[in-house]
């Protein structure tokens, strides 16, 4: 089921998630299906539970956006636990729609985490994927991609949202 995705100034977005304690169960399963038919009705390539209004540390990747072959990631509890090298690329979020900007990120991370089954996951990633994981799960921690903007840019970003709140258009 396709759900409603919070926009920035929702305070779930900014406010750690909850580890997920049980695993396997009839709920977590549709927590993620949910979750990717949210991402992929939005046309997005990763989503975090608090960017459907559930502090949980739960979030579901797919760097091809739904094409034939892509591979359907689920990262519970997810931990970075190597991160190598820079990159500086465009992002933007489903959260915070109709802004992008280029953020830096590690290149190559080591992902440590478990599935929706309970199971131990672990994931090297580079690239994109790797920008995608980050970015995913610093919602987790209630970080935005905003927070690594430089001050003025941020300000501007949130200005410029200000005024669509005010026009009625966010």
């Amino acid at each position: 089921m396709v759900l409603k995705v919070v926009k920035y100034g929702d305070p779930v977005l900014e406010t750690k998630a909850d580890p997920v304690a049980e695993f396997d169960t009839p709920e977590l399963h549709k927590l993620v299906l949910d979750m990717f038919d949210t991402m992929y009705s939005a046309k997005g390539i990763g989503l975090a539970a608090p960017q459907i209004g559930v502090r949980k540390q739960v979030t579901v990747i797919d760097v091809s956006a739904g094409e034939e072959g892509g591979e359907r990631v689920v990262l519970i509890n997810p931990e970075i636990v190597e991160r190598n090298g820079s990159q500086l690329g465009e992002e933007g979020c489903l959260s915070i729609p109709g802004f992008r900007e280029d953020v830096k990120r590690a290149m190559h991370i080591k992902v440590r985490a478990r599935d929706a089954k309970g199971e131990h996951v672990e994931y090297i990633a580079g690239e994109l994927f790797s920008r995608c994981m980050q970015h995913e799960i610093d919602h987790l921690q209630g970080i935005l991609f905003l927070m690594h903007l430089s001050p003025l840019k941020r300000d501007l970003i949130r200005r410029k949202i200000r005024k669509l709140q005010k026009a009625g258009e966010w």
